[in-house]
């Protein structure tokens, strides 16, 4: 075979603790498009970072066409032939087309700037992808599709050998997508060299030529696309290696609900544009419902949109049968419904405060500023469920942020338990903690169920799912894809729906 366009060889980065790429070895040919696949933490981002010169590696080699490179920028790795487009992009929005295709290398002489230079390079690098429009307008004033083909021109005028495209499909509608495969495939029979980086498995099998696949920040392997089934690329996304449908299904979760109850949440047709498609959901008081599905899948977004986080553009929730108007998270709240989110650190704690006014802060905020919880009444709670929960800390006062892990996520439990609320959504609940922390937190959720709470509960690891949940919606490419309940929650099962298999269609027990 010829020279490789990239040859990323033994690449390693560490962080602090943390080995974000062993020996990884990474190939992309001119003509190509390749796709960067794994889960969070596989080591995407570090990878893609290293290759452009945002960090520097430990360990390893990058060449292009044979040249051995080692950027030290951005710029540097703009400079020799590699450019990056991002899902958020990275323009100016109030400047024109033109001006942020040129940005940073406008034409001029003496000092004064060539417009008609600039308004025709513009215009050559848009024609290249096709496109024909006004490159005196305002680039905010365009949709986020043309922005980002905006940005794709301007990488090109760069003299781009080799493209990044970091999840660029994320925020943009089925026709855009279609839009942007057209132009990727143009630019690769150019002789480009395309990363495709992205979540969505429907896409790398429309539009790649190959795939690589990392996990934990190691190289899984090289395919061919189209002689990888989608069943065997999630397992090796994953790390489980499984059949279709296994012959020995685990034990499932058993619900305390009664059959005939109504369902507590009722979600008909609810989505949103750019972030799941309008589906349906029932959550029941006493069930643990899981929500299964790759990284991008729509798992978070359906969670934010129940909570009120996001607005949604379609469909409606009742609760108790009666039809909620979710416009911010303070109706949520006021409806009962508890949301702990993902990003513990970022979106939970209030590190500098302590463990008493991080617990507090849900059920002050829901009392509201004129109802303020006493010195007492918060150390009533505190002490309750710092033993309820076992939660290990010297005492209330102390900040959270000297707390292990585990502890921070059970605290942040307590917060919304002190609301006594009758949903809670628990995104990740699990992540970042040690096993038998991890273990507890589970305890936990259990009790709620069987105290007649109703659950939903994200994981993107699938035995957390099968071993927790009573029923369990998979996802896939943002849209629901299957249903599953009791007998059939089974690891074989989700993967296949996950990876889209046979086994799309809801299930149940015939009980």
């Amino acid at each position: 075979m010829s020279e490789p366009l990239l040859a990323m060889r033994g690449i390693g980065k560490r962080f602090p603790g943390v080995v974000a790429l062993s020996a990884v070895d990474f190939t992309v040919r001119a003509g190509e498009i390749h796709a960067l696949l794994g889960e969070n933490g596989a080591g995407k981002s570090t990878l893609i970072k290293v290759l452009t010169g945002v960090y520097a590696p430990d360990a390893g080699t990058v060449s292009l066409s044979g040249v051995p490179i080692r950027p030290a920028s951005p710029k540097e790795a703009e400079a020799c032939g590699i450019s990056t487009v991002y899902q958020e992009v990275n323009l100016v929005p109030s400047l024109s087309i033109a001006e942020n295709i040129m940005l940073g290398r406008q034409p001029g002489r003496f000092g004064l700037l060539d417009w008609g230079g600039l308004r025709r390079r513009a215009r050559a690098a848009l024609a290249r992808l096709e496109i024909e429009c006004d490159v005196d307008a305002e680039l905010g004033s365009l949709s986020v599709a043309l922005q980002q083909m905006v940005a794709i021109a301007r990488a090109l005028d760069l003299r781009a050998r080799l493209l990044v495209l970091d999840e660029p499909t994320a925020s943009l509608d089925e026709k855009e997508v279609t839009d942007l495969f057209g132009v990727m495939r143009r630019l690769r029979g150019d002789g480009l060299g395309i990363v495709f980086v992205t979540h969505f498995l429907d896409q790398v099998y429309a539009v790649t030529d190959r795939l690589t696949v990392l996990r934990n920040g190691e190289r899984v392997g090289e395919y061919v696309t189209g002689t990888l089934p989608r069943l065997a690329l999630v397992s090796k996304m994953l790390g489980r290696e499984v059949t279709a449908e296994p012959s020995t299904p685990e034990v499932p979760m058993t619900s305390s609900r009664r059959a005939a109850d109504p369902p507590l949440v009722s979600a008909r047709g609810l989505g949103r544009r750019g972030a799941v498609h309008p589906l349906d959901l029932e959550l029941h008081s006493g069930e643990v419902t899981g929500l299964a599905g790759l990284l991008g899948a729509g798992r978070t977004e359906t969670a934010r949109l129940l909570f009120g986080i996001d607005r949604c553009d379609a469909g409606q929730v009742t609760v108790r049968g009666r039809v909620a108007r979710l416009r911010a998270p303070r109706d949520a709240v006021r409806l009962g419904f508890a949301f702990c989110s993902e990003d513990r650190k970022v979106e939970g704690i209030f590190p500098n405060l302590s463990v008493r006014e991080n617990l507090i802060f849900a059920l002050q905020a829901k009392q509201g500023a004129w109802r303020m919880l006493s010195r007492v009444e918060q150390t009533r709670l505190c002490e309750h469920y710092i033993t309820a929960l076992r939660i290990k800390t010297p005492g209330p006062d102390t900040p959270i942020r000297n707390l292990s892990g585990g502890n921070q996520q059970k605290v942040l439990l307590a917060r919304w338990l002190a609301t006594r609320p009758a949903l809670i959504v628990l995104d990740e609940p699990t992540r970042g903690i040690d096993i038998g922390a991890k273990a507890e937190i589970e305890q936990i959720i259990d009790k709620l169920r069987a105290d007649g709470l109703a659950v939903l509960f994200i994981s993107s690891e699938i035995e957390e799912v099968v071993h927790n949940c009573t029923r369990v919606v998979v996802l896939r490419e943002r849209r629901k894809v299957g249903e599953f309940t009791g007998g059939s929650i089974t690891a074989g099962s989700l993967m296949s729906a996950m990876a889209g298999g046979h086994a799309e269609r809801a299930k149940s027990d015939p009980a």
